[in-house]
């Protein structure tokens, strides 16, 4: 059994480095041909990291293991900001600006409410997708337009969050090293997709555990992982406004693409129903941690060290509950 644990983490490792490379290669080529940094950095980059995301869920959907595929998502969001925005916080307080409390974190949590009202009858429909997916296409655009605005009033030499972030990624002039990275990087995150869906469930059913907690704690890390190493490494670089804004970035587009886009593959069924799975419990705790992160920033626009020691406390306890009832 020693191999699954193997393939496990070689699942790991396929789907950070696949959407690294898939991001880096699709941003440059979106770049050689002319399109302009703040358009990539609001769609390329975006669904980029977003892709372990989407891919595992669009397997679990094929698969018909629809508890992975809403797992995922739900853990993924969870970790998100429980985890990895603690665990940044707590290593360098996260001051960002005004637009994030008033505007994306409510945006975050009426797109999780309106999620668990769609889940409420234990199944996300095609129908229910579509309007997830148009969501994703909709809030694409609006952050374009907003960004467009922002960067006109910044001083000239400046840059947006979208475009300094692109910066970072670096510019390859080789279009057959781009086109390469995008090969490489789609089949990286889809063979690590497979490779961690299959393996996970061998692996946690020796232990006797259902899908579910393999969806919300092993591969919602896994596919967190691109986050974490991101949210940290700004938080140490005191690059607090790109740390929290790829963190709610990617909870929006998790929900809003991923769960529409494995729900119009296929109908996404709650196996026992949604209050009977304890699904409900995992839902109020991913909106639970969205509010207690808005309260902290309400005023002050941070997360300070206590409030990451808090985020974290929350996903350890959050760990401690579903363990023994996995």
């Amino acid at each position: 059994m020693l191999i699954h644990y193997i393939l496990l983490v070689v699942g790991f490792v396929l789907l950070y480095y696949g959407a690294e490379w898939l991001v880096k290669g699709s941003s440059n080529f979106a770049r050689s041909l002319g399109v302009t940094p703040l358009v990539i950095g609001l769609t390329v980059v975006a669904f980029g990291t977003s892709a372990p995301e989407l891919v595992v869920s669009l397997v679990a959907s094929i698969q018909n293991k629809s508890m992975i595929a809403v797992g995922n998502v739900v853990g993924s969001n969870i970790c998100n900001i429980a985890l990895v925005l603690g665990l940044a916080a707590f290593l360098m307080p996260i001051t960002s600006n005004q637009s994030v409390v008033r505007r994306d974190i409510p945006l975050m949590l009426a797109i999780s409410l309106f999620l668990l009202l769609i889940s409420w009858n234990s199944t996300i429909s095609r129908f229910e997708g579509v309007i997830l997916f148009s969501g994703v296409i909709l809030y694409t655009i609006y952050n374009y337009m907003i960004s467009k605005k922002e960067s006109a009033l910044l001083a000239e030499g400046c840059f947006s969050d979208a475009e300094a972030e692109l910066e970072d990624i670096g510019f390859i002039e080789s279009r057959t090293k781009q086109i390469t990275l995008i090969i490489v990087g789609i089949a990286g995150v889809v063979i690590g997709a497979q490779v961690l869906i299959d393996s996970a469930v061998i692996v946690m059913r020796q232990f006797g555990v259902g899908e579910k907690f393999i969806g919300l704690t092993i591969v919602a890390f896994g596919t967190s992982l691109p986050e974490l190493a991101t949210s940290v490494v700004a938080a140490l670089r005191k690059e607090m406004d790109i740390s929290i804004g790829n963190l709610i970035g990617s909870n929006v587009f998790n929900i809003l693409s991923v769960i529409g886009a494995a729900s119009m593959v296929r109908p996404i069924p709650i196996p026992g129903g949604f209050f009977e799975s304890g699904l409900i419990i995992d839902y109020c705790m991913m909106l639970g941690v969205s509010i207690l992160t808005w309260v902290m920033m309400r005023k002050s626009f941070t997360v300070s060290r206590t409030g990451g020691f808090i985020l974290l406390c929350s996903y350890i306890g959050y760990l401690a509950y579903l363990i023994p009832n996995a």
